[in-house]
């Protein structure tokens, strides 16, 4: 079982909204337009803490756990990531056509495994509208009419150049060598 829990720092982000947003409310009593960067900080800071607080994700052989919630691995049926990544927002379909967004607020390296692990373990689903072993790149039985496509021949001499070799080759296949001197003379 491997256990995914929200960053800590989403936590600190929210309460330092929520500071910054005290302090521009404060400071709105005396300038009135500071009111609007305090109910931003205030968006902002309470969207971080419902991040800081979304329940742990566990996954297990059989089944992946979202808090209470159980999805067997089986269920999945399709598994499509978003351009999120931390956080990391997946979109799973299951095996009735329901649906689970399944939102992680972790550091870059926790998503990055756990989507691995999503992925690895989603055995009946299609990836990314990719099927599983297609993906992974494990082989497919080769069938009767897939056929070898023969290596490429690729061209080391020019044209002139094979003749020249050609010619050298059939002088040494009759001749017996290549150069040009009298084998008498050197003895």
């Amino acid at each position: 079982m491997t256990r995914y829990v929200p960053a800590r720092h989403y936590l600190y982000f929210a309460i330092t909204g929520l500071a910054l947003a005290f302090l521009s409310g404060w400071l709105g009593l005396q300038w009135a337009p500071a009111f609007i960067p305090g109910v931003l900080f205030l968006v902002s800071s309470a969207l971080l803490a419902v991040l800081a607080f979304r329940p742990a994700i566990e996954i297990h052989q059989e089944f992946l756990a979202i808090g209470h919630r159980r999805v067997p691995w089986m269920d999945v049926r399709r598994l499509d990531r978003t351009g999120w990544i931390s956080p990391l927002i997946v979109r799973m379909t299951m095996f009735d056509d329901s649906r689970v967004l399944l939102i992680y607020p972790g550091d870059l390296d926790s998503c990055n495994n756990l989507l691995r692990n999503l992925r690895k373990l989603s055995r009946d689903a299609l990836i990314d509208g990719v099927p599983y072993r297609r993906y992974w790149g494990e082989a497919l039985n080769p069938g009767p009419e897939r056929r070898q496509l023969p290596s490429p021949r690729y061209r080391l001499l020019r044209p002139e150049d094979e003749v020249e070799v050609e010619k050298l080759y059939q002088r040494l296949k009759t001749v017996g060598h290549l150069d040009q001197k009298n084998t008498t003379d050197e003895k």
